[in-house]
């Protein structure tokens, strides 16, 4: 399954915010999240009329409502009708403003349950999490479904290039303008004018590289994440696939990288 378009996702209107915390160093998880982490505000309920894309639907009452925290690897909807077609669910969130179509972004819950339907979602497989949440609890709660998944080879993790090897660029380029998880070891560490860059291939110019502006270096230090420790370490990064020559991800929240070991 392929991850959905930066185009997609603009269409969601979700808006990229620091997230205010240190490194998520995902811990595995031995099933599905609880939702304790994500019980913001209620704002409202209703019955889903019907499932317009595979993070959007429809109330019997006409809004429209988008999954907020998660890119869905795939354009198809079945894995969410399966989930909340038909059925009760609960709202809630931290804003309730709707996005430039309309559209409520929001973590939605099923009648008696205490699981947010994005973590089932991303305990099957059928998503990734988006780093876009600013709450540390919930944040935690989404990683550790996506780790169940990913530990049990559910979804998307069946297949072994879900997540992209940073020693090949080519795979990484193949796709520019998704959503993508890449792992590998940062060989060195560079500033070049306010940019920072990790880099992953001997290539600074073809190979695949992080770039993070001046002013997230500053908030990743405030959080105490210091850059230049990153040097020789793996890591797992997350974000929009762009070329810059080679592939690149630009870290726009803490939450985007995830240390995996010494070396």
């Amino acid at each position: 399954m392929e991850p959905v378009t930066r185009t997609a996702a603009r269409r969601g209107g979700f808006v990229a915010a620091a997230l205010p915390w240190g490194l998520i160093l995902v811990a595995v998880a031995a099933g599905p999240a609880v939702a304790a982490g994500c019980a913001f505000e209620p704002q409202g309920e209703g019955r889903v009329a019907a499932v317009i894309d595979s993070r959007t639907f429809r109330l019997q009452d006409g809004r429209e409502i988008r999954l907020a925290g998660i890119e869905p690897v795939a354009a198809e909807k079945a894995a969410l009708a399966a989930i909340v077609a038909g059925r009760e669910v609960t709202l809630r969130g931290e804003d309730d403003a709707p996005d430039r179509y309309g559209r409520q972004p929001a973590f939605v819950f099923l009648a008696d349950s205490e699981t947010p339907v994005q973590g089932l979602l991303l305990a099957q497989g059928e998503a990734l999490v988006s780093t876009t949440v600013t709450d540390k609890n919930c944040a935690t709660v989404l990683f550790d479904a996506e780790t169940a998944a990913r530990d049990a080879k559910r979804g998307t993790w069946a297949d072994p290039a879900a997540i992209k090897n940073a020693e090949s660029p080519g795979d990484i380029l193949a796709g520019i303008g998704r959503f993508a998880v890449v792992e590998g070891k940062v060989l060195s560490v560079r500033l070049a004018g306010a940019t920072t860059y990790l880099n992953f291939g001997r290539s600074w110019t073809q190979g695949f590289a992080v770039t993070i502006s001046r002013r997230v270096t500053a908030g990743l230090e405030a959080a105490g994440v210091f850059v230049k420790s990153l040097e020789n370490r793996r890591i797992r990064v997350r974000g929009w696939v762009e070329a810059r020559g080679g592939p690149r991800i630009e870290v726009l929240r803490v939450g985007q990288i995830e240390l995996l070991g010494e070396n």
